[in-house]
């Protein structure tokens, strides 16, 4: 269970209470997804759609939320996958959790993170030099 200060002052590892109050105020859950994630909708915004948002299971990441969700989140379709037989497309790929600064980090070869040493110069190019 979080404590009162992390729910009332962070927002990447949780609800906030402002979050939680505006949900049980005014948001209606329409569904699940597989990695727990919950989405709700509630009040008119201000362009006259219903507002939609999603209380994450865990760390606040935003691809985390599946193909079919995102597409109802983002007003792409009224019908959200929980009210009908959602089947995602064979080319819609399954969720990869963000990489970035992990040992598991894409490195492409020649960086200096990858950890191999640089490929050899073959003389097809001279480097630009001051005053040449």
């Amino acid at each position: 269970m979080k404590t009162f200060m992390t729910q009332f002052f962070t927002w990447w590892n949780g609800p906030t209470l402002g979050t939680r109050f505006f949900t049980w105020r005014k948001g209606t859950k329409v569904g699940e997804d597989q990695f727990g994630n919950v989405y709700y909708e509630g009040t008119f915004d201000s362009e006259g759609r219903k507002r939609r948002w999603v209380i994450y299971n865990g760390y606040a990441e935003a691809s985390a939320i599946p193909a079919g969700w995102h597409g109802w989140i983002h007003h792409r379709v009224d019908t959200a996958p929980s009210q009908e037989n959602y089947k995602p497309y064979p080319w819609e790929k399954n969720h990869q959790a963000n990489l970035t600064g992990s040992a598991a980090a894409y490195r492409p070869q020649g960086s200096i993170a990858h950890g191999d040493n640089r490929p050899t110069v073959t003389g097809d190019y001279d480097a630009w030099t001051p005053g040449a």
